[in-house]
């Protein structure tokens, strides 16, 4: 009986790859037996992220800007021309914009985090899409957040993107109904990572972010959340086990929305 939640062959396109979930990501692609194609637009940290798989990973990078609908294109066609196909889609890109109450964002700021969390992600699901569909399967997983499940503080324009993300995901997958294409998000929690050392920094008004133990106080698994964590329920729904899951979203924050 073949083991459904191998990857063995397929391609999977990851963007925002060179990020700490996005690197991850990868790194469990890979070792499932798929093709990569990775995509961020910070080439050195690509290169950096690509060298870091297994030696026995076939993997293409692309430096691309998800808000620039010619280099979404291009990755894209990359991806095409060189494996002939695009099995799963980590349409993973994102940003956490200015931490500031509302009255103090500037528009701007505003439109750069919906340019890249929402017009990035629509992006590459009109893109991937015709492929998939072509191909009459794949699976497509956005990143949202559990921002996008709850309000915020601070972080407001954060959280709308990520409300959005789940509207498009959720209408995608409608979208693609009597297909073999599958259409889901994951909504991570507080995982240990850049982003939220930065919104907890920006949070404390530059002071010293509150020590970890008052933080997962909040959090029912009484810890930050991994990078692998969130990279499971990826890999989870690109695969064959998950044949029946779309139109989800999928917190990974250890119990963090429950209540």
């Amino acid at each position: 009986m073949p083991d459904r939640i191998r990857l063995d062959g397929r391609v999977a396109v990851v963007t925002g790859a060179a990020g700490v979930i996005g690197t991850a990501t990868l790194h469990l692609f890979a070792a499932r037996g798929a093709r990569i194609v990775a995509v961020d637009r910070r080439e050195a940290d690509l290169k950096a992220a690509i060298k870091a798989l297994p030696a026995s990973a076939e993997a293409l990078a692309v430096a691309a800007d998800v808000t620039s609908e010619d280099e979404v294109k291009e990755y894209v066609r990359s991806a095409v021309d060189r494996f002939g196909a695009i099995d799963a889609f980590y349409n993973n890109a994102g940003i956490e914009g200015d931490i500031k109450p509302i009255q103090d964002y500037s528009l701007e700021s505003f439109r750069r985090v919906l340019d890249v969390n929402v017009v990035g992600v629509f992006l590459g699901m009109k893109h991937v899409l015709p492929v998939m569909l072509k191909q009459n399967k794949g699976s497509i997983i956005n990143t949202a957040s559990i921002a996008g499940l709850m309000g915020s503080p601070m972080i407001a324009v954060y959280s709308a993107s990520k409300h959005a993300v789940i509207g498009l995901t959720k209408s995608a997958a409608w979208e693609c109904t009597g297909t073999g294409v599958r259409v889901n998000c994951v909504c991570p929690g507080m995982i240990d990572s850049r982003m939220l050392s930065t919104i907890l920094q920006g949070r404390s008004g530059g002071n010293a972010p509150p020590p970890v133990e008052k933080i997962v106080d909040r959090i029912p698994a009484r810890r930050l959340g991994l990078a692998t964590e969130v990279a499971s329920i990826v890999a989870f729904l690109a695969s064959d086990e998950a044949s029946y899951v779309s139109g989800s979203a999928y917190t990974v924050d250890g119990g963090r929305t429950a209540a």
